[in-house]
């Protein structure tokens, strides 16, 4: 005797939507769905179909399936064993079990059923059923109206979601009939049956998804932006599933991901390339730096479409797009997009009130970035409290979440005992920060574009040769660059500051901000991106 084999019942008169069953559903009819579903538990010979249906006899063939026709067959109650009675009957001289498989349940997959079928066995069972947990609240009607609460908290009920049966076919046959062992296999989210057009659109929807994983790296020597634009874009896109993996240093990024919940995947000892992999993405999203031949290669040789992030490396040659925001230098191809109309601004900023230009700087904000690893904050903070505390203005002082200066800074500023400074750590309303703001004085990454929109003109500073090259951070638009911090003295950086303190030169700076518009870019790189996958 054979060990297993599978029905698909497939009667067209019991079909709640006409031709349902050889009707497209994301490409593919449902019966077409359900064999390629069964041979890939099972071979051909081990499938058989159960059909009224001439057209169904007819793709069963095409496909290598058994067929089973009856023109006058019909269902006349929901218990499918006892419908199907005949042919299992019939089956259980041959196979040790059957399952059962509906066409009308098209989320249901091989790898479900393989594991149905392990937990069937490692149970000992004599039958196995799907089902969805449900939990509601009952009532009871009586004369039209609810009058009586059975319930005064929500119950949770085994529904069957009759996509799955396991039985096997011994006990059809016993002249005794032992009470059965009846295991239930949980599939919830993929439970869903075809019953109405509205059960029709969810399960087209859900076959048309695809798994996009975002790869990210954040730590003190690279700075957060990485992860926040990763979130942004993440959370734009609500048709397809996301996850995100984590390099093996980014653990900073681990706990930003993690506040947000998503499903996170941190590298381990094994080669990058393998923990992305290993979650069978259909993009991937490297938002990392500089990618190497060997990562790119091996997302290239799975299949994946590939969009990178301010990617130079040799990896980048792969991509099938790179988007390089901050980097003007580039010239714009088919895959390469360079420049500030590809740079995302968050949603908090699409909202805020732009600033009004003031003739006398009231508010200057002090922020750089999500580590500032080297504590510039501080160090320009020392240089203009003495200017500021002179002029009555006051100092938002800014510091993100992978800022390990905390304690000092806070220690630093009791000391210091000025009314006027203000401290901010890991805040998630950046754009209030901002608003109401004359001056800032920054570093050189994605800040600048958010002080753009905000019309807040800035005295910026690199921490690095590679942000120095984020040449948006210039005067043309509203901006004075000192340089790389550690190389700029002191001196210049109070002198800059009394300078942009005068009228003139911000109200040139804020015109020049005033003309820039980011509020439509985001759409346009969630589009590109979306674009990919539908190639």
């Amino acid at each position: 005797m054979k060990e297993r084999c599978v029905v698909i019942p497939a009667i067209k008169k019991n079909a709640v939507i006409p031709d349902q069953l050889v009707k497209r559903l994301a490409g593919v009819t449902l019966i077409e769905r359900a064999i390629h579903t069964a041979r890939a538990f099972a071979p051909g010979e081990d499938v058989f179909v159960v059909t009224d249906s001439q057209e169904i006899e007819l793709i069963c063939g095409r496909m290598g399936v058994k067929c089973r026709r009856n023109s006058h067959l019909r269902f006349n109650s929901l218990d499918i064993v006892a419908e199907l009675r005949g042919i299992l009957t019939e089956l259980a001289a041959r196979y040790r079990h059957c399952c059962i498989l509906r066409a009308s349940c098209p989320l249901l997959t091989w790898v479900d059923m393989e594991d149905a079928w392990k937990k069937y066995h490692e149970a000992g069972a004599d039958s196995l059923v799907t089902v969805k947990s449900v939990r509601q609240r009952v009532w009871n009607v009586r004369g039209g109206t609810l009058e009586e609460l059975l319930s005064d908290k929500e119950d949770q009920f085994l529904v069957e979601s009759r996509a799955l049966i396991i039985l096997g076919l011994p006990t059809l046959t016993a002249e005794e009939p032992s009470r059965q062992k009846i295991i239930p296999y949980f599939l919830n989210e993929r439970a869903i049956e075809i019953q109405s057009y509205q059960d029709w659109w969810i399960c087209e929807r859900l076959l048309l998804r695809r798994h996009i994983v975002f790869v990210v790296a954040g730590y003190p020597a690279i700075g957060m932006g990485h992860v926040f634009r990763a979130l942004m874009l993440a959370h734009e896109i609500t048709n397809h599933k996301i996850s995100f993996v984590c390099t093996r240093q980014s653990e900073l990024a681990v706990e930003s991901i993690a506040r947000k919940d998503h499903k996170i995947t941190r590298q381990g000892d094994e080669p990058l390339s393998e923990t992305v992999l290993a979650l069978r993405p259909d993009m991937v999203v490297n938002d990392i730096l500089n990618t190497d031949m060997p990562y790119m290669t091996a997302l290239v040789g799975a299949g994946t479409r590939r969009v990178n992030f301010e990617d130079e490396g040799p990896g980048a040659e792969l991509a099938d797009v790179v988007i390089n925001a901050l980097y003007e230098d580039g010239e714009n191809t088919e895959r390469l997009r360079c420049g500030p109309e590809y740079f995302c601004l968050r949603d908090e900023f699409v909202d805020a009130a732009r600033n009004d230009l003031r003739p006398r700087v009231k508010t200057v904000l002090i922020t750089f970035g999500g580590t500032d690893s080297q504590d510039f904050s501080r160090r320009v903070l020392d240089v203009i409290e003495p200017v500021c505390r002179a002029y009555d203005i006051a100092i938002r002082l800014v510091a993100g979440p992978g800022y390990a200066h905390k304690a000092a800074m806070e220690e630093h500023l009791r000391k210091l005992d000025n009314p006027l400074v203000e401290f901010a750590w890991a805040t998630n309303i950046m754009s209030r920060m901002m608003e109401g703001a004359d001056l800032a004085i920054c570093s050189a990454g994605r800040t600048v574009y958010e002080l753009a929109h905000m019309r807040v003109p800035a005295i910026v500073a690199a921490h690095h040769q590679r942000e120095a090259r984020h040449t948006f951070a210039r005067p043309c638009n509203g901006f004075a660059f000192l340089g790389i911090l550690p190389k700029v003295s002191d001196a210049k950086i109070r002198n800059v500051f009394l300078a942009m303190l005068k009228y003139p030169r911000r109200a040139r700076f804020f015109e020049r901000q005033a003309r820039l518009d980011f509020t439509g870019n985001k759409a346009r790189v969630v589009e590109l991106m979306l674009g990919m996958l539908q190639k």
